[in-house]
């Protein structure tokens, strides 16, 4: 039996952690580690066009699977183009491995072609970053890398030089024990006891949801009817709290709607679950807060805390659901729904009347025909921008399907790579694409990646021929438009071109007949949808507040455009509420 090289070594531990794909653009530094993939049956290389691409990929099916994923680039300016989608992995809390291929190892410092320092350069986006000198360092420098990115659920690079990477491996090397899942974390004992004391001790308690409520949708509700407690939730909560909700008021934030802003500034004691939520803002300072996070680093970090709460939410609520005293009392919880209801049923309506004929189509419209004819367990990516606010507002969650973007990143041009990584988990699961002309341009080589690989993507466009959402922060900010404009081609004839199903929509009515028709297609899509560039571009009328940024009452004005089903949602969880 032949020697194993370096190469191989690293492969077949990727393989031993759970890793099913390697995403990357190959190159002459990476060459032994992907002929090791080519020759490993249990892992297969995804070649994508552009690296960031693979980056954003692998971050995408580690989202969906929770498990670790991996992507590569060869040294210098091929590893580079991973930085984007790694930060967007990191701040996501994706568990992310990334191989970026180092120069020759007797070349480093002394200004070789290609020359870069991966190990310093991705050292903000990750939680470990280091650079493989010698055969005998990588299996435990690798392991450790992987243990990183498991256990604090989040980015490792490891860099590894081309010459040494063809190097045979070290005889006997150990097979160590892998960490490939995380563990619970409960809270102690003295933190559940002021919990509860602060909980009895209230009248009014405002729980306010974010990603870390995954997986721990019953005990929210049950502790929610425990204490008469409203919810509201950030935009990365949104897929896991607000589906069968009776609790429901909205979310909060620059994309926010109902009455979660009024249910976390008129309680005694607010609840903060599982939440980064970034806008401090729109955060109370006038009321006791309290934390729940997995990660200490998080708590107080937003908003001044009356108590700090390590553990994870399921964890502590399990623990705080039998010791606190049930509430009777449903005044503020009541009140907080009627409002929420009032608040969606009376939104502005400026860009959703007749949708039906208007032409250019209003986005609005797009999104709740889309919300209508999805499956049940669709996986949609969204790209940063509008795109945001049409998923935020009218794609349904009902536990089953899943909504990811750059929600902490904010970086263009993630839905299409996104999708890719999702697809790949599944191919028989729906996954649709929900673009920007503008993100969708910027990484438009990657629908190549879906008709070579053949992946069933349904890449929905939202073609305004413009950067829609800085259109509306040059406005806010009392700036006209400038630079913003795209001149596009027919995207779907592109899409057609490539070897791709590809129908362009400019009327209304032919909307669902052309995502019926894409849905129905085996492989890959696109649906190229002209809407109006002024949805939500151009608010009936132009506040003072307005010029200050995206203050709350302007982010109000400018951003309430209709909420899909969530009205019939709010209405709903009244029944029970007395009437006056």
């Amino acid at each position: 039996m032949a020697k194993q090289n370096v190469a191989e070594q690293f492969v077949d531990i990727l393989v031993r952690a759970g890793v099913e794909r390697l995403y990357g653009v190959v190159g002459d530094s990476l060459n032994p580690v992907v002929d090791a993939v080519r020759r490993n049956a249990a892992i297969d290389w995804v070649h994508v066009r552009h690296e960031e691409s693979a980056a954003f990929a692998a971050g995408a099916e580690a989202q969906i699977t929770g498990k670790l994923t991996a992507c590569a680039g060869s040294c210098g300016p091929g590893n580079l183009h991973l930085i984007n989608g790694l930060y967007d992995a990191h701040r996501s809390m994706a568990p992310v491995l990334a191989l970026a291929s180092q120069i020759p190892s007797s070349e480093i410092g002394l200004g070789y072609f290609q020359e870069t320092h991966p190990d310093r350069l991705f050292q903000e986006c990750s939680h470990y970053s280091e650079l493989i000198s010698s055969p005998k360092q990588m299996p435990r420098l690798l392991q450790t890398a992987i243990q990183h990115a498991v256990g604090r659920s989040g980015v490792s690079v490891v860099s590894l030089p081309g010459d040494i990477a063809a190097e045979p491996a070290p005889e006997k090397a150990a097979e160590t024990a892998l960490v490939t899942s995380r563990p619970t974390v409960r809270p102690g004992d003295a933190e559940i006891d002021e919990l509860v004391r602060l909980i009895d001790a209230a009248d009014k308690v405002t729980l306010f949801c974010g990603s870390g409520t995954a997986g721990a949708h019953a005990e929210v509700m049950e502790f929610a009817e425990r204490i008469k407690s409203p919810i509201g939730h950030a935009l990365r909560g949104k897929e896991w709290i607000q589906y069968d909700n009776k609790f429901d008021v909205g979310m909060s934030g620059l994309l926010g709607y109902g009455a979660a802003y009024e249910a976390t500034h008129e309680c005694d004691l607010l609840i903060l679950l599982g939440t980064d939520f970034p806008y401090n803002a729109f955060l109370p300072d006038d009321v006791k807060i309290a934390q729940v996070d997995v990660r200490p680093e998080h708590l107080g970090r937003r908003s001044k805390l009356d108590l700090a709460v390590w553990g994870d939410v399921r964890e502590t609520l399990r623990c705080l659901i039998p010791r606190v005293r049930e509430k009777t009392n449903r005044r503020f919880l009541d009140k907080m729904l009627k409002k929420h209801a009032d608040a969606l049923e009376g939104v502005v309506k400026a860009y959703t009347r007749k949708v039906e004929k208007h032409v250019p189509i209003h986005p609005e419209y797009v999104a709740s025909v889309l919300d209508e004819l999805a499956d049940e367990d669709t996986v949609f990516t969204v790209d940063t921008g509008m795109c945001n606010v049409w998923a935020a507002r009218y794609i349904t969650p009902n536990g089953r399907r899943r909504v990811i973007g750059s929600f902490s990143h904010g970086s263009m041009a993630n839905a299409l790579p996104m999708a890719i990584g999702a697809q790949f988990t599944d191919r028989d699961r729906q996954v649709v694409a929900m673009s920007g002309d503008g993100g969708f341009a910027m990484l438009m080589g990657d629908f190549l990646t879906l008709v070579q690989y053949d992946l069933p993507v349904k890449v929905v466009l939202f073609n305004n021929s413009s950067l829609g959402m800085v259109e509306l922060e040059m406005l806010v900010a009392g700036l006209p438009s400038y630079g913003t404009t795209n001149k596009n081609p027919d995207f779907a004839a592109v899409a057609r071109a490539c070897g791709a199903h590809g129908v362009r929509v400019e009327k209304p009515k032919d909307l669902a007949g052309a995502l019926k028709s894409a849905f129905r297609h085996k492989g890959p899509a696109l649906v190229d949808i002209v809407t109006d560039p002024n949805a939500l571009s151009i608010p009936p009328k132009i506040s003072a507040e307005m010029v200050t940024g995206f203050a709350l009452s302007a982010s109000k004005i400018v951003l309430d455009g209709g909420v899909g089903r969530m009205v019939q949602m709010a209405r709903s969880n009244l029944r029970n509420v007395p009437r006056p």
